[in-house]
């Protein structure tokens, strides 16, 4: 059957709407109250979708109604092609009021922490009225990308995992982001040069757990230099933690670049100057592949690559003596 006979004449996104709200609700009945219609609508419709496309699309009995194969497969394009839609009705709102609309992000803590808030911002200087939405984690999870896939975020920032190959994700590398061990800024270590990882192995360490992945990047930094993660350590993965224990005591912690960069004075925290084996890894946004980029996330795309971009040309900062002592 022609595609215009099959699709375009005879199923229409009330029919499909109909289809996922049993898929929803479980059965045809309480569909139809939720639809605010007939019992026998609901089943009309229903059996006409199976005819128009000769498969059964729902599993009946008593108990209620599943989608087959052949109705999931069915159900999962008609959501995105309702987000589509949900999406063009944001954009027109957005292409009327440029100064409104409304963002969903999935960041990492470390993301959360500095170059996110950087980027709203920056952003709402110029339109006040973004609202944005933004879901944490100690770095991109699992669930982020289900998220993604779901439409329920609109991208994720962070560290990207090598290799993302994943084929309906697009990724774009923002920069190479720097790793950087920092400590308090009263800690005496700061004071001095040249320092190797192998001389702070028996200070006190805040380090993320060896099973995410900034922890496996950062033991990965360890065993480059011939060492086990250090004795001394606190594992956790809240950044306040971090900062706390850095400001209140003598505590050393590893550090993405973009938070030292953007947060180390109002953090109180200081770089030591430590030469590492591995400086660098991969940080990214992540969006959906065939999924309109709205116009907002767009804005926060371009903006990210600005930010990101200045960070980059910028030499990672160094502690520098002024009167005897590190500012």
């Amino acid at each position: 059957m022609e595609w215009t006979d099959r699709i375009g004449r005879r199923i229409k996104l009330r029919d499909l709407h109909i289809l996922l709200a049993v898929a929803q609700s479980g059965s045809m009945a309480r569909a139809a109250e939720r639809l605010a219609i007939s019992q026998p609508v609901v089943s009309k419709t229903i059996a006409d979708l199976e005819h128009t496309l000769g498969v059964r699309l729902l599993d009946r009995d008593r108990r209620g109604a599943e989608p087959t194969v052949y109705g999931r497969a069915l159900l999962d394009r008609g959501e995105a092609a309702f987000d589509e839609l949900r999406q063009g009705v944001k954009d027109i709102e957005y292409l009327l009021d440029p100064t409104a609309g409304e963002l969903r992000i999935g960041a990492s803590d470390p993301m959360a922490a500095a170059l996110v808030p950087a980027i709203i911002l920056r952003l709402t200087k110029e339109y006040p009225r973004i609202t944005f939405h933004v879901t944490g984690g100690p770095s991109i999870l699992v669930q982020h990308y289900r998220a993604l896939r779901e439409r329920t975020i609109d991208l994720i920032i962070g560290r990207l995992p090598r290799p993302l190959t994943d084929k309906d994700l697009n990724v774009e590398v923002l920069y190479d982001e720097p790793l950087l061990i920092a400590a308090g800024a009263q800690n005496p270590l700061v004071k001095r040069r040249r320092l190797r990882l192998a001389d702070l192995i028996d200070e006190p360490w805040v380090l993320p757990g060896a099973d995410s992945l900034v922890g496996s990047v950062v033991a990965e930094l360890f065993r480059a230099s011939g060492l086990e993660f250090p004795r001394k350590s606190v594992f956790c993965s809240s950044i306040q933690m971090n900062n706390t224990l850095l400001a209140d005591g003598n505590y050393l912690a590893i550090y993405p670049g973009s938070i030292i960069r953007l947060s180390a004075e109002r953090l109180a925290i200081k770089v030591l100057d430590v030469d590492l084996p591995v400086r660098a890894s991969p940080l990214g946004i992540v969006t959906l592949k065939g999924r309109t980029v709205t116009p907002v996330a767009r804005l926060f795309i371009d903006c990210a690559r600005a930010i990101t971009k200045s960070l980059a040309l910028g030499a990672p900062p160094r502690p520098r003596r002024s009167r005897g002592a590190v500012r």
